[in-house]
């Protein structure tokens, strides 16, 4: 048998088919997910609810496509977490989905307090973002329920006209008991929440699993072993699982398959760090030539071959932290020998593993799991972070770690697993 995992990303959508006798993925099909719609407001951040389920039926077209008559059992959903759009009583959206990068929960609210201090959670999380909505009167007339792009696109794919939402993204949307499994607010919208992976229906005769956050996901679909998973694309996570829930500055417990929780500790500026470092380069190279430079990656790769080491320090907060947007980075002990492209390409590789060292609060490992393009295909902060770590760096064969992970889920909600770890035993290292 097969299962189709799908993973809706902020950048990106995805669908694997993977083989659930042996892990093999045997096709994949990827678009951009360019639904970004403009706002006159720099703080929001919104994708058009209609343009990211076209991209998904895309790919799950182009999967059956390109598969050679295969019998698919069930079908897994992976989606970004934390934001959140609404839909009316015939289960169709009626607003567009308010992303994780949404700043309105950052906006002043009261008392000399943010929307999101006021709720005591994050801006970008889904309730902080409805809050401001509520408060701003910019809910939808005809709204009657609140889910994430996954849980909606689940409904679509099944029929359904009310979401039910795992607890890894109902947790995502904060103001969530993650001990009791339930909201600490009632907004009059929130769906039926799950532990468990459940199917929430059919499609065209195949299982459709509840929809997981993509952290969950990734850890689910790159961590057969026992060790913790750095994940590094657009923002950046350290991730282990752990009995007990753990907090901390900017370390937080999500739920995970309702026993045990994941803890993380994430970054707001992983590989966007990174990919300003290279804009900024860029610049400097369009100011030079007068012609404007695509990419400096190669460049930048070839340069850190020979070059790992400086006393060139920095700080790669620059998008501040959940805790304390108003952070930002820097770069210190600054000297006339390594104020150099080198040097500062290094200095930013060792504060984005730096700053995920800080965070992560297990047991020591000899093995960390790396996944997420960021690290993938940066070999010279794989070697940053085995360094840091003082671990051997494993990375996952297959790159579409949240897809799989998803697919992985998926075997469990049709009982082709009796557990995820069961599932994970699939998981291939290059």
């Amino acid at each position: 048998m097969y299962s189709i995992g799908i993973d809706i990303g902020t950048t990106s959508i995805c669908a694997v088919l993977m083989d659930s006798e042996s892990g093999r993925i045997i096709c994949t099909a990827t678009h951009n997910n360019d639904s970004f719609i403009k706002s006159p407001y720099s703080w929001e951040k919104i994708q058009d609810v209609a343009v990211i389920e076209e991209k998904v039926s895309e790919v799950i077209k182009s999967v059956f496509d390109n598969a050679n008559d295969v019998s698919v059992s069930s079908i897994g959903i992976s989606n970004q977490m934390h934001g959140i759009l609404y839909y009316d009583a015939d289960g169709n959206a009626v607003s567009p989905l308010y992303i994780w990068q949404d700043e309105r929960g950052n906006l002043p609210y009261r008392d000399g307090k943010t929307y999101a201090q006021y709720l005591g959670s994050f801006a970008g999380y889904g309730l902080v973002t409805d809050f401001y909505n509520r408060e701003n009167l910019l809910v939808p007339e005809t709204a009657v329920g609140v889910c994430t792009i996954g849980d909606y696109l689940a409904m679509k794919l099944t029929g359904r006209k009310t979401a039910l939402m795992h607890i890894t993204n109902a947790a995502s949307f904060g103001c969530f008991d993650i001990t009791e499994n339930k909201f600490t607010l009632d907004n009059g919208m929130l769906p039926e929440v799950t532990a468990d992976f459940d199917v929430v229906g059919e499609w065209n005769g195949i299982k459709v699993c509840v929809a997981i956050g993509d952290n969950q996901a990734s850890f689910m679909g790159s961590v057969g072993v026992d060790a913790p998973l750095l994940n590094v694309g657009t923002g950046s996570q350290i991730s282990y699982l752990n009995d007990k829930p753990v907090t901390g500055e900017n370390i937080e417990s999500r739920p995970y398959d309702g026993k045990r929780y994941l803890v993380v500790g994430a970054s707001l500026c992983g590989g966007r760090a990174f990919s300003m470092l290279e804009r900024f380069f860029a610049s400097v190279v369009e100011m030079a030539t007068g012609e404007r430079c695509d990419s400096l990656y190669p460049q930048i790769d070839r340069m850190l071959e020979s070059k790992l080491q400086t006393d060139l320090q920095a700080d790669s907060r620059f998008c501040g932290t959940r805790s304390d947007p108003t952070i930002r980075g820097a770069f210190t002990n600054v000297s006339q020998d390594n104020f150099t492209a080198g040097d500062m390409s290094v200095a930013i590789l060792y504060a984005i593993a730096n700053e995920l060292s800080l965070m992560y609060t297990g047991k020591k490992t000899g093995q960390i799991v790396c996944s997420g393009n960021g690290i993938r295909k940066n070999k010279a902060l794989q070697k940053v972070a085995s360094e840091v770590f003082g671990a051997e760096i494993k990375i996952p064969r297959y790159e579409e770690e949240a897809a799989y992970g998803a697919a992985l889920a998926s075997l469990v909600a049709v009982a082709e697993a009796a557990t995820i770890d069961e599932a994970q035993k699939l998981i291939i290292y290059r």
